[in-house]
């Protein structure tokens, strides 16, 4: 079965900085596409990074991009969403997903899905 464990959410004041863990398990992990997507309460879902673990090739939307930055770790099996200059505006439970690159970027509806964890982010 594949498996998404996401770690790393909590409470941070505005200004500062969390990081995300996403490890994966049951996959092909050189092969996959995996992606972080946040959803607040009474907000639709919406992408906030992927990376493609075979080239490197990442991608943000315009509302992280600068301040958010997502890499892996091949030996880990483990992707990361660094996460700086966070705003009450990035308060919401963000989950890790995984797919193609096609399911999860251009799609945005991932083939498996982790658990989430919630980021709070205080003014």
């Amino acid at each position: 079965d594949v498996q998404l464990q996401a770690s790393g959410g909590g409470l941070v004041q505005a200004g500062g900085s969390l990081r995300l863990s996403c490890e994966a398990s049951g996959l092909r992990f050189d092969d996959s596409t995996i992606g972080w997507f946040r959803q607040a309460p009474g907000k639709e879902r919406e992408g906030v990074s992927s990376i493609s673990i075979s080239d490197g090739a990442v991608w943000y939307p315009d509302v992280v991009q600068g301040r958010f930055t997502i890499s892996s770790d091949k030996a880990k099996n483990t992707v990361y969403l660094q996460m700086n200059s966070l705003g009450p505006e990035d308060t919401a439970v963000y989950y890790c997903a995984a797919g193609s690159t096609y399911t999860v970027v251009a799609l945005q509806t991932p083939d498996y899905w982790g658990q989430g964890t919630q980021v709070t982010v205080s003014s």
